[in-house]
């Protein structure tokens, strides 16, 4: 039997035995999971979800947290800065060994279910700041430029005034918490604000450091 699995983002077709490398998962190393969204499951008769099937699940024993090989990427920008640059970049992965597959009574097994891992900084840094009382419409555009300390964040490659107000609304105020994000905080800040790839595309953290220095 096989199965049709989806994680991370991504779809991986698995039978018990196979060794398998996805998106970083929040378990560790000897931890058993279980993937419960599955696609399809192969064999003799073979069953189709819509999208998933209900009470099926593949559980697999996490061997070791590890990074995929890096990749290279060359950047060369026209606008406001007129550079180019190259970075690598190495994807969190996490290496796991499929031992059974369920058609059915999954979701009463018990076992942990197998979720992305996202750091603190990133829940805390992506959660949208509660709005303060405002007197005016007038005053609700104004308020986040206003706040104490904050830097011009249009300053950043590609960062015009309505993506300024959406990290803002997130909680990204200065170039200093743009230049510690780490890959995980960069992930979430993707999914927030729905423009998944032009943090790295744009250079955002490097420009922030140099930004931060003053």
């Amino acid at each position: 039997m096989f199965a049709v699995l989806k994680t991370g983002g991504k779809q991986y077709k698995v039978q018990a035995g196979d060794m398998l490398r996805v998106e970083k998962l929040a378990a560790d190393a000897g931890e058993t999971i279980q993937f419960n969204d599955v696609l399809m499951l192969g064999g003799d008769a073979p069953v189709v979800g819509a999208p998933f099937i209900e009470g099926a699940g593949v559980q697999a024993e996490v061997v070791e947290q590890i990074k995929g090989d890096k990749v290279i990427k060359f950047v060369k920008r026209r606008r406001k800065h007129s550079s180019k640059r190259t970075v690598g970049h190495r994807q969190k992965l996490t290496l796991v060994k499929i031992t059974d597959i369920l058609s059915s009574g999954a979701d009463k097994s018990g076992i942990k279910a197998a979720t992305g891992s996202v750091s603190a900084a990133a829940v805390e840094a992506a959660a949208p700041k509660k709005a303060a009382p405002k007197k005016a419409p007038a005053k609700k555009a104004e308020a986040p430029a206003a706040e104490a300390g904050a830097d011009d964040l249009k300053k950043l490659s590609g960062v015009g005034p309505a993506l300024e107000k959406k990290l803002v609304a997130a909680g990204i105020t200065t170039f200093a918490q743009i230049a510690a994000w780490t890959d995980e905080d960069v992930a979430a800040m993707d999914e927030k604000l729905s423009f998944k790839g032009r943090i790295e595309r744009e250079g955002w953290i490097e420009q922030a450091k140099e930004l931060a220095k003053g």
